[in-house]
């Protein structure tokens, strides 16, 4: 098992990427700490992981609060005893995100609050635990809208995950001799209830596969896959990376027809 003996603290776990990564890792081993501000479908990912055979238990957290992240952590560790993976998930893509004359201030805060702040505040308070333990690895969802651009805009939702690009590189080169590793993962267009709200119709989805090489929409459990690899010793030489999955979206000019 990849992860057998590690313990991961995993953000954004309600639903989607998140509560595939849950039951991915759980089964590869780890102990699980599912954070999550959506409690009661939280408690649905902790009881599959439980069904499963996991080992996990569910915490409501609000990523935009330094005290609650804080409380996460002390969770983990007071749980399991450390911490050696953590998985920056949480995200929100919000109603009224478009461009830059039309987005109100109140969208762009709360995207950025979520987004980026959630992001930071998990490296503020999991890092430390991470050093106490000897070493770990910080995974932080980005998305390909952070390396290229769009007609369809959503310039709070880009923004933010531009930033969480250049966050991760950052503490990545801090952090590469103290035994932290810290990735990106980008997800390309998923088949998540995120993303549907958003594609609500036949026609958008059919445009946004035009551009996917691939052709089709891509699974949570595909980018749990990945962000196993990244949270195993398999992934040990790589810190500062962005692992694009995106079914060879950011690779494209033209699309087979």
């Amino acid at each position: 098992m990849r992860l057998q003996g590690k313990v991961a603290v995993l953000t954004g776990t309600a639903g989607g990427i998140g509560r595939a990564a849950a039951l991915r890792f759980a089964a590869e081993g780890a102990a699980i700490v599912a954070a999550d501000r959506l409690v009661a479908a939280n408690e649905e990912t902790v009881a599959q992981v439980e069904a499963a055979g996991g080992t996990i238990v569910g915490v409501e957290v609000d990523v935009t609060s330094p005290d609650s992240v804080a409380a996460m952590i002390d969770t983990a560790e007071s749980r399991f005893g450390r911490v050696d993976v953590l998985f920056n998930n949480a995200g929100v893509m919000l109603d009224g995100d478009n461009g830059a004359i039309d987005t109100d201030e109140d969208v762009i805060d709360r995207t950025l609050a979520i987004n980026v702040k959630g992001v930071l505040f998990g490296c503020r308070y999991g890092i430390p635990a991470m050093l106490r333990a000897g070493g770990g690895s910080v995974i932080n969802t980005a998305s390909f809208v952070a390396s290229v651009g769009a007609a369809t805009p959503q310039v709070a939702y880009t923004a933010s995950k531009g930033a969480v690009l250049s966050l991760t590189r950052e503490l990545a080169v801090i952090h590469a001799r103290q035994g932290i590793r810290v990735n990106a993962l980008s997800p390309g267009p998923l088949r998540t209830e995120l993303l549907m709200k958003v594609l609500d119709t036949e026609a958008k989805r059919a445009r946004r596969l035009i551009h996917v090489p691939m052709g089709r929409f891509g699974e949570a459990t595909e980018i749990a896959n990945a962000a196993l690899f990244l949270a195993s010793d398999e992934s040990s030489f790589m810190t500062g990376a962005n692992l694009l999955v995106d079914g060879g979206l950011t690779a494209a000019y033209v699309t087979p027809e």
